[in-house]
């Protein structure tokens, strides 16, 4: 009867462990439409200011944006969110923080 309690014991313990595992993961990692969400502010953010009309700005035809664009519109939001903030941080942007969906204080 003592193995029984124990064993139950052990297996209610790893699965609570397991399923707080799981919990933390899924509130870390941001969602798909987290994800497309950041694709669309970062591309439109460079559309908006790095896309100049002078003569030596390459603007949308920048060919890391035209591979971020692709890489959201097909659904890989991860790899055009990194191509972008790559791409923002080269041109000298401030690549603004993702939204958290909480409200934050503005910085000064």
């Amino acid at each position: 009867m003592r193995s029984v309690f124990f064993r139950s014991t052990i297996a209610l313990a790893i699965a609570v462990m397991s399923s707080s595992a799981i919990a933390q993961n899924s509130a870390t990692a941001p969602s798909t439409a987290d994800l497309k969400a950041r694709c669309d502010q970062l591309i439109s953010m460079y559309d908006r200011y790095g896309a100049s009309r002078g003569e030596n700005s390459d603007g949308a035809r920048n060919h890391a944006r035209i591979g971020a664009g692709v890489d959201c519109e097909e659904g890989r939001y991860a790899e055009g969110v990194a191509a972008m903030e790559g791409l923002l941080k080269r041109k000298h942007f401030d690549v603004p923080p993702p939204a958290t969906g909480v409200a934050q204080t503005p910085s000064r």
